[in-house]
């Protein structure tokens, strides 16, 4: 049964987490949501729906690799596998259309080596058909991080993953894939993350939000596109229908950009109102005010229990500097708060041992809220900068199974398991907890928990000054020092 229209002061009643203005920008409709997990099938599902593109394509990304392939099992004779090539194909096919590519700049310190110059030849051979701009139109050490994707504003992919490589993986995460390497040749780890499908006015509003971050990088208005056909792809299965959605903004203020702080008042409010469980999935877990939040809630002999997914180190050895110690620090203050068996972290590794890296950014609150984006639980994607995240509020309790069959899929890739049998462990046992402990013991795909460090006087300084994970605009350099391969003080320090 379809859910009853809600009224506008219904949408900004106190009671409700998802509040246009305050925790998200705006709250629109949308005919289908799907979630989406692991790059192999947002791919699939991108490059099926790109091929019924009419009018205009968006894609505002972190980053972008044209050598990579959306569908390695595609056949060979029909439209090209390898990005780059497909978009030009497209634009030649297509003589209506034209797809506008907007990618942060200082990603291009390796764009040498991650296939940028093709699309610059592209580029200049297709006109003003198919554009690549950089985005440089934030303050200094913040960088450009939603992962948006809009076809003709009648659908949109938008979540945690970009086109680009290393991020390719099915669901089942074999410790050696065939089909996972870098266009080099290279293999990489395993690789875990989200996203979503939309269409109706929330695919529309996304448009309009990724042609305004155009118009801001770039100085040139892009018109809306004339309405295309649906471009839903058959293989993707719904997990809502005829449901509302928020959409919640990060934006550092700079030149005539306002600042908005969406994300971060969205996270605070569904975890300061969770009542039975809070299940996270992030690239990190070093936000101060998310920690707090979290804290204050266990510390409540009513409290919710808390489930955080991480992979066991972040991705380059300063990242591991400034989130992982942050994650020490925070952690070992949950532990230490936290009653037994209401707080557990965990990194999931293959069958045979293998970490897996995570790069999903999803909330479940309770089992009625459900977040999927761009942004990290860390202090630079609460202000500094550009983030994009969905949400939605379960208004029945159709919408609120979907959400908690959505949580259970989670944790059944995580251990190697089914969505019914976590369900019934669930209900065995009455804790998400108590599930992973269970579950996790068995062979095959599992969850380990991770164990904080303790810090010395250097580490909690870096922690506490925010040296590299500021929550708002600060120093010089910052986007410039992360770019910079640091592993060989790493290697040194180990000799």
């Amino acid at each position: 049964m379809a859910p009853q229209a809600a009224s506008q002061s219904d949408l900004e009643s106190p009671g409700r987490v998802l509040r246009p203005g305050e925790t998200c920008w705006r709250i629109e409709h949308a005919g289908r949501f799907a979630t989406i997990v692991d790059a192999a099938d947002y791919f699939a599902a991108a490059r099926e729906a790109l091929m019924k593109a009419e009018h205009q394509v968006m894609l505002v990304a972190w980053d972008f690799d044209t050598r990579i392939k959306l569908d390695p099992d595609a056949p060979r004779r029909g439209p090209p596998r390898q990005l780059g090539r497909f978009l030009a194909w497209l634009v030649r096919a297509k003589p209506h259309l034209r797809i506008h590519v907007l990618k942060w700049r200082y990603a291009m310190f390796n764009a040498t080596f991650r296939g940028m110059a093709p699309l610059f030849v592209l580029d200049w051979l297709a006109g003003d058909r198919l554009q690549y701009r950089l985005a440089s139109d934030h303050p200094v050490g913040a960088c450009h991080h939603q992962k948006i994707l809009v076809i003709d504003d009648t659908l949109a992919f938008c979540g945690g993953i970009d086109m680009t490589s290393d991020r390719w993986d099915t669901s089942e995460h074999l410790d050696y894939d065939h089909h996972r390497r870098r266009p080099s040749g290279l293999r990489y780890q395993p690789f875990h993350d989200v996203t979503t499908a939309v269409d109706g006015d929330a695919a529309k509003a996304l448009g309009e939000l990724a042609r305004e971050r155009w118009r801001h990088a770039t100085g040139v208005q892009l018109p809306a596109p004339t309405p295309g056909k649906d471009a839903w792809p058959e293989r993707l299965r719904p997990l809502m229908t005829d449901v509302r959605l928020g959409i919640a903004r990060t934006q550092p203020a700079f030149a005539d950009q306002e600042e908005a702080h969406e994300v971060e008042a969205l996270w605070l409010a569904a975890i300061r109102g969770a009542r039975r469980r809070i299940y996270l999935e992030s690239q990190y877990f070093a936000s101060r005010l998310i920690a707090k939040a979290i804290l204050e809630k266990v510390q409540d002999p009513d409290g919710p229990e808390v489930v955080v997914i991480n992979p066991t180190e972040a991705n380059g050895w300063l990242e591991e500097q400034a989130m992982g110690t942050a994650r020490d620090h925070l952690v070992a203050a949950l532990r230490a708060a936290a009653p037994p068996g209401r707080f557990g972290i965990y990194a999931p590794l293959t069958a045979r041992g293998r970490k897996i890296y995570v790069h999903a950014k999803v909330l479940v609150v309770d089992d009625r809220l459900l977040r999927v984006g761009s942004s990290n639980v860390n202090n630079r994607s609460m202000g500094l900068d550009t983030e994009c995240d969905i949400a939605v509020e379960a208004e029945t309790d159709e919408q609120a199974q979907a959400i908690a069959s959505f949580r259970y899929r989670l944790l059944a890739e995580h251990l190697g398991s089914s969505v019914n049998e976590v369900r019934a462990a669930e209900a065995q046992h009455g804790s998400m907890v108590a599930v992973v402990e269970a579950m996790r013991q068995r062979p095959g795909r599992t969850l380990m928990p991770l164990h904080s460090d303790g810090l010395g006087p250097a580490g909690a300084f870096v922690v506490e000054a925010e040296l590299l994970d500021p929550e708002r605009p600060r120093w010089p350099l910052q986007s410039l020092i992360h770019q910079v391969d640091w592993s060989w003080a790493h290697r040194k320090r180990r000799r």
